[in-house]
């Protein structure tokens, strides 16, 4: 049935521009994927199961899982409920629908709501005045959401308010949806982007997925490019099962693979649930070995955040194609030096011609200039490929002491103290020294999947007392070496020795 259906999707697929599916979210699931994701479902001997596929496509992950369970001959009759309103896609899902039912070995009932699955049910998930009494509740859903960013005045997004934050996707709005569409007890298995894991944007998602459901298995892919190899989609990708319990599981299975077609190399690690869930912010790790999990549990040793001890990390003031106007190619009167992520070099910051047109903002708009003193700068994006994410550099006020104000580009990060004080210059080196160590960059990186530095997570991540920074930093400016290695034995010896 899965052959079928993937062969039949493939005739869609070679007859449909990527770039029309693309502007709605739509990415199809490989047929390994589809089979991995229905056997992470936990089964019973049941006669009869209700399933729900929520944007369905072409039905692929319905397929999966009807023929695990036809497989493995537990289930008599399977109600499948199946929401698409893509009238390109309909003709292709029903067909094999019908293919479904008719060559099943077991009872297969179908339902195709050709209604938007958000909207129509958005009174029931908001407990509204027009909420339905008696909502409907399925035992399995198994779901690859749209991947669509919109606009905070979508319909769907203003539907949904309760865990909307930011930037909505329509992914976490459809796995919102699903959770609340699961009967208690009961599992979902989804595909989804990891960018929900952390982040301000999906805090309030977090906080309601997490509450309501519990993650027991997580698997994450090494290579971002073989997810959905076929539609050559760049993304950061998990399949995620969560059980509708208020409970939560003792350990939670993280398991990884290369790509999308090589789940028979899979490698798999247990860990505690609030080492995988961790803090106020509800962030979800994801490592995937034994040094990851030792350098989650290293860092969490420590009880304060940069902003508990009075230091915070912001970003840079100038978007530059928006403020152009102020900006300057050359140095002039009434101007400042305006800085970039590429003045960040070897641990330091200078202001060498950047290879950008302007490296020069005006002095007389105070809401672009900032008060010359010492920053650890650090770039907010690095490339994939990069060894590191955390890319700082230490900036002194004293290597530019014409300037009373200067500028930074909103392409990097500014770490000051947050009654905007001067910052020892230990305490400046001691910073410097724990971003630029390894152990630090590892964290980052388990935490967030993404090329960009986010500021609101930097200043989550548990750091050594204040006086532990200034130790450190004391001893890196003693050595005169910023290298990583020599933050590393230095960190070691005075934070964790």
């Amino acid at each position: 049935m899965l052959d079928f259906v993937i062969k039949e999707t493939k005739k869609f697929l070679n007859g449909m521009p990527k770039s029309e599916r693309k502007k709605k979210g739509q990415f199809f699931t490989s047929i390994e994927t589809a089979a991995y994701m229905a056997s992470l479902f936990t089964l019973g001997q049941k006669d009869e199961i209700s399933v729900l596929d929520p944007g369905s496509g072409t039905g692929i992950l319905a397929a999966a899982f009807i023929e695990r369970i036809q497989t493995e001959n537990i289930v008599k009759k399977i109600v499948l409920t199946c929401y698409e309103t893509d009238n390109q896609v309909l003709p292709v899902l029903k067909n094999n629908l019908r293919y479904i039912k008719e060559n099943s070995s077991i009872v297969v009932e179908y339902h195709v709501i050709q209604d938007d699955y958000l909207l129509s049910q958005a009174n029931d998930f908001e407990e509204n005045i027009l909420a339905n009494p008696d909502p409907p509740k399925y035992d399995y859903i198994i779901g690859n959401p749209p991947y669509l960013r919109v606009m905070k005045d979508n319909a769907s997004a203003l539907s949904m308010p309760s865990v909307v934050h930011g930037a909505p996707n329509l992914y976490f709005l459809f796995a919102s949806m699903s959770l609340f569409n699961l009967k208690p007890n009961c599992e979902m298995v989804y595909i989804i982007p990891r960018s929900w894991t952390s982040g301000l944007y999906f805090e309030t998602f977090r906080k309601y997925f997490l509450k309501y459901g519990k993650l027991e298995h997580i698997h994450l892919f090494v290579s971002r490019d073989k997810v959905f190899s076929q539609e050559q989609v760049l993304q950061e990708t998990i399949i995620i099962k969560v059980k509708k319990t208020n409970t939560p599981p003792e350990r939670v299975v993280l398991s990884s693979s290369k790509s999308n077609e090589d789940f028979n190399s899979i490698t798999e690690i247990e860990l505690p649930y609030n080492a995988v869930v961790v803090g106020d912010e509800w962030y979800v790790f994801l490592p995937t070995n034994e040094e990851e999990v030792k350098t989650i549990q290293r860092v969490n040793m420590y009880k304060k955040t940069l902003p508990e001890i009075g230091i915070r990390m912001k970003t840079g003031i100038i978007v530059d194609f928006r403020q152009w106007k102020d900006l300057r190619k050359t140095e002039e009167k009434g101007t400042v030096p305006l800085f970039y992520s590429q003045h960040i070099k070897n641990g330091r910051v200078n202001h060498l011609p950047s290879g950008k047109e302007f490296d020069w903002v005006v002095d007389s708009n105070s809401g672009l200039i900032q008060e010359n003193k010492d920053y650890v700068f650090c770039k907010r994006f690095t490339a994939k490929e990069e060894q590191r994410r955390l890319q700082c550099g230490i900036y002194l006020a004293s290597d530019f002491p014409q300037y009373t104000k200067i500028g930074t580009q909103n392409k990097i990060n500014f770490i000051e103290r947050a009654d905007k004080k001067n910052l020892s210059l230990n305490e400046i080196y001691g910073i410097y020294a724990i971003l630029n160590s390894t152990l630090f960059d590892m964290y980052y990186r388990i935490l967030n999947g993404s090329t960009q530095v986010n500021s609101t997570e930097i200043n989550n991540i548990p750091v050594p007392p204040l006086s532990d920074i200034g130790e450190i930093g004391r001893r890196l400016i003693q050595s005169n070496d910023l290298s990583t290695n020599n933050c590393d034995k230095i960190l070691s010896e005075v934070a964790y020795g």
